[in-house]
């Protein structure tokens, strides 16, 4: 596990016109984010380490879109606005930066094969990409009409699988520049997330579409589909760890816990809210093991939860800006979290002062331990 504290940076970043935003995020519910609710007055600059998290060295020049861990190392993976997706490695000794590669424009998504040794990525020069950490060899592997929102290895096809705002979920083998199977959904992809078999996409106007990639080549229709139980736009989904369903997180500050086929059991909850202001969920991550859940959000906070008992588990200090993005690493002992602007108010609350930086939090056991159900309080 990572040791001790290293100097954060603060860079300047680009404004992106609000067409671009608008058409990722929409308006958010309530405020949305850390600036003055009577306008867009430069941001106090506050610590961003406020829970005594390890700081990741040479953070992106400009907001974090995505996190990634690898699954067989303590390699993580960052893609940004500024047009990287950089790497570090995070042993007990310490965190070092890898490597770093570029789009052409900025990156929406990143995420690693099973084996550990190849990134994907994806963003809005709408090319699928991947590099090779051992032979730093670089590769475009696919081509989308928009940006690319969404991207994952599915290892038991030996196929990538990413979401676009072109409304299209591909499959990439690598070995050709045309996609081996496209699936048309009812919109904009805004979050997606596998556990094979199953495919979980979440699109603009609130449409989830469930796949069973086991039989998808003679079926390519949706195993199921359904509006989302939140009543605003969808910012995040994660599958459960044991397949039987996901989470949804909206704008609204409400996370929804869906079963694929046992509706019975789901339910909804609010997160992120102040008394003033309501907050995008932000990013949801699962546990690997313990089967509780993540969620980080506008308001600076990240939380742990128990879906089966209905409970908070954990809610941590703000970080005083908001965090993009949240990931468990294989085993489930970090947790790494980015901070930055979350594009909430438009370009127009854009500020190149505004921090940003990437923590890795050491978990403990009781964090993330379900209680038992006779203490069970819902929220």
């Amino acid at each position: 596990r990572p040791q001790g504290l290293f100097p954060g940076s603060i860079f300047v970043g680009r404004p992106v016109g609000p067409a671009v935003l608008r058409a990722m995020f929409g308006h958010p519910a309530g405020g949305g984010g850390l600036l003055a609710a009577g306008g867009f007055e430069q941001p106090q600059i506050r610590d961003l380490n406020t829970n005594q998290s390890a700081v990741v060295p040479a953070p992106p020049d400009d907001s974090i879109s995505a996190l990634a861990w690898s699954p067989v190392a303590g390699v993580l993976a960052a893609a940004s606005w500024d047009k990287s997706v950089r790497i570090w490695e995070v042993t007990h000794s310490g965190i070092q930066p890898m490597l770093s590669y570029q789009h052409d424009a900025p990156v929406l998504c990143c995420s690693f094969a099973k084996d550990g040794q190849r990134v994907f990525s994806g963003g809005c020069d709408k090319k699928v990409k991947m590099k090779v950490l051992q032979t730093q060899q670089e590769q475009q592997i696919g081509q989308h009409e928009a940006p690319v929102k969404e991207i994952f290895a599915i290892d038991e096809l030996n196929l990538v699988v990413s979401g676009s705002w072109d409304r299209k979920v591909s499959f990439w083998s690598g070995q050709q520049p045309t996609a081996v199977a496209t699936l048309q959904v009812p919109e904009r992809v805004y979050s997606m997330d596998v556990k094979y078999p199953f495919l979980v996409v979440g699109t603009a106007d609130r449409h989830i579409c469930v796949y069973n990639l086991q039989d998808i080549q003679r079926h390519p229709q949706p195993y199921k589909t359904c509006l989302s139980a939140l009543k605003m736009q969808t910012r995040c989904i994660s599958c459960f760890p044991d397949k039987t369903g996901y989470a949804v997180g909206s704008v609204e500050g409400r996370c929804s816990v869906a079963y694929i086929d046992d509706t019975t059991q789901n339910f909804a909850f609010k997160c992120h809210r102040t008394n003033e202001e309501i907050y995008a969920v932000n990013s949801i991550d699962f546990h690997p093991t313990t089967g509780t859940m993540a969620t980080a959000g506008g308001d600076g906070t990240f939380a742990f939860w128990d879906k089966q008992n209905r409970q908070r588990l954990k809610q941590f200090n703000s970080c005083n800006f908001p965090i993009v993005a949240g990931r468990f690493n294989a085993t489930g002992e970090l947790y790494a979290y980015a901070v930055s602007y979350d594009w909430s108010k438009g370009s127009e609350g854009h500020h190149p002062s505004q921090p940003r930086g990437i923590l890795i939090h050491n978990v403990g056991m009781s964090e993330v331990k379900p209680k038992s159900s006779n203490n069970r309080s819902r929220r």
